[in-house]
Formats: structure tokens, C-alpha cells, sequence
């Protein structure tokens, strides 16, 4: 089963100036991929990146929770390299509350914003771009909460990581016959920065160079493995 070349590809990735995203970028530039990089933080993504290749590498504004920046984004990177083959939905954020708190509904508006209707736009903005390069691939970075229920105050969390589910499974069936592979990716809890303040032990988190490198694997299948969904964990949880 061969691997689809990286020469001439190009891939966006969403939250790229920091944890996941930033590691998953590093690893698209170092397979050979034209990558275009999307972050709130501008001065943080140049300096998370400033070692990648000045022709193959794009770094543009973007903000989850706005949806112009997303068609900015799109925009600027078709401009600029002519197509996109690829969307990592890696931006997400992570708000704990428990089922009867008061400020509830408050944080889900906000998790719902950028872990769902932030890949909505932005998925729905570059498809056309994935359909007509035959090969399109996208890969939602989602999480195991997204799967099954954990800790009580990832209830709203949870929530939208479940509706991204539902998105990668809808994105998948919608671009199968055009060539377009769509992957739900669902790690457990990371090294980041993100996750930190869960006080998690490490031998209990997933490097994110790990994940880069199942992201790496998932962009290069042919169309003929598909990948629907890829749970990914660090120690025997049942089912995962």
C-alpha cells in the first residue's frame, strides 16, 4: 500500500502555535508538506515556527470563534499555494463545570464556539478545495472525552467533543466518493499546556509528538484505508 507523496500537498493546521498544534505543524513541514498555519497569537506562531522553510510555510490569523478569520485563512492559503489537501481542526479549548453549576450555559456558548462550530466553518469553507484534490483528508483532533464521559466537571467539555464526533463521521460520508477521508482523532490527556492544570501525573499523558506522528500516517494513506475514527490512550482504560 503505497503513501501519497508530501510534494506539492498542502496542509492547513488550526491552534499551531503551541501544544498539539504546534507539534503536529513541526512534524507536516518536516515530512516535506507546504503547510499553512493558523493561530490567535501571531508573535507566538513566527516563534514556534521560525526555523521552517520560508517557501513552503504560510502563517495567518485565525481565531476559532470568529468565523472571517476562517475565510481569511482559506483564502490567503489558496492564494497562496493554488490548493489545500489537507485540514487539521486541531483549536479547542477546555472549560470545567459540573451539571449544576451556575455558569453553565456560559462556558458550553464557549466550548461550543471554538470546538464546534469553529471546524464547521472552517471545514466547510476549504471542502470545495478538498474535493477537488482527490485526496482531500481531514483530521479533527477530538479526545476520548469526545467517546465516553470521564471526570464529572468535563460534562460541557464532553458535550462538544461528542458534537465534533458527530461532525467527522457527517464530514467523512459527505466527501467519501470525492476522494475526501475524514479521520475523528481521539486522544487522552496530553502534555500541553492545556492540560496541565489537571495535575495529571506524566506517565499518564500522551507526548504530542506521538499524535504528530499518527497525523503524519493518517494524511499519507491512500484513499483505499480510510480511517474512521482513532482512539488513542496511554494506559488500559476499558474499551479505549
Amino acid at each position: 500500500m503505497a503513501s501519497l507523496s508530501t510534494d506539492g500537498r498542502v496542509v492547513m493546521v488550526s491552534g499551531a502555535a503551541r501544544g498539539l498544534g504546534r507539534a503536529i505543524a513541526r512534524w507536516m513541514i518536516d515530512d516535506g508538506y507546504c503547510v499553512s498555519l493558523g493561530a490567535r497569537d501571531m508573535d507566538a506562531l513566527h516563534a514556534a515556527h521560525e526555523t521552517g522553510p520560508e517557501a513552503r510555510c504560510l502563517f495567518c490569523a485565525y481565531d476559532a470563534a470568529d468565523p472571517a478569520t476562517a475565510a481569511s485563512w482559506v483564502g490567503a492559503t489558496v492564494e497562496r499555494f493554488g490548493r489545500i489537501d489537507a485540514l487539521v481542526n486541531n483549536a479547542g479549548i477546555l472549560r470545567q463545570f459540573e451539571l449544576e453549576d451556575a455558569d453553565a450555559e456560559d462556558k458550553l456558548d464557549e466550548l461550543y464556539s471554538i470546538n464546534v462550530r469553529g471546524p464547521l466553518t472552517l471545514t466547510r469553507l476549504a471542502f470545495p478545495h478538498l474535493r477537488r484534490s482527490g485526496h482531500g483528508r481531514v483530521v479533527n483532533v477530538n479526545s476520548l472525552s469526545g467517546l465516553r464521559v470521564g471526570r464529572d466537571d468535563f460534562i460541557g467539555y464532553s458535550m462538544s467533543k461528542f458534537a465534533l464526533t458527530a461532525l467527522s463521521h457527517a464530514t467523512r460520508k459527505a466527501g467519501f466518493d470525492d476522494g475526501v477521508r475524514t479521520t475523528n482523532l481521539c486522544p487522552s490527556l496530553m502534555d500541553t499546556d492545556m492540560v496541565a492544570p489537571l495535575g495529571a501525573p506524566d506517565e499518564l499523558k500522551l507526548r504530542p509528538e506521538s499524535v504528530a506522528d499518527m497525523v503524519s500516517m493518517l494524511l499519507a494513506l491512500p484513499n483505499t484505508a480510510s480511517v474512521a475514527e482513532l482512539p488513542i490512550n496511554v494506559f488500559n482504560e476499558p474499551g479505549y
